[in-house]
């Protein structure tokens, strides 16, 4: 139980420093961001477009928060995987920095639950 909760916060501090760096870098270039302290302009992939498609359906946000941090992809609904099957391939690198092996993970797992999912190389 121990180690859980030793992997569990290790987690959440990578994510959290991750996220203060990106912040720190985007405020010395000195690029006025779309949304303050959020993305900033001229990235060649619309990270906006990209969650915003996600935070389309109801809990699919958070489902899929949760299926990185347990490793379970049982808990993501179909309605969840039908729209991360229509992501572009070139959003996830940039959506999920920490983990790269998390969307070909959630992927494979959501062709099952969603049948003739359409594919983005």
């Amino acid at each position: 139980m121990g180690s859980k909760s030793f992997v569990s916060i290790f987690l959440m501090a990578s994510l959290c420093g991750a996220i203060f760096v990106t912040q720190g870098v985007a405020a010395q270039m000195q690029m006025q961001p779309t949304f303050p302290g959020l993305f900033p302009p001229g990235l060649p992939v619309d990270l906006i477009k990209c969650w915003s498609s996600l935070f389309s359906v109801e809990g699919c946000v958070l489902e899929i928060s949760k299926s990185i941090f347990s490793g379970k992809f049982e808990n993501v609904e179909a309605a969840c995987c039908k729209v991360f099957s229509t992501l572009d391939a070139n959003c996830w690198p940039h959506m999920f920095p920490l983990n790269p092996f998390f969307p070909p993970l959630l992927k494979d797992n959501c062709a099952c639950i969603v049948p003739k999912a359409p594919t983005h190389n």
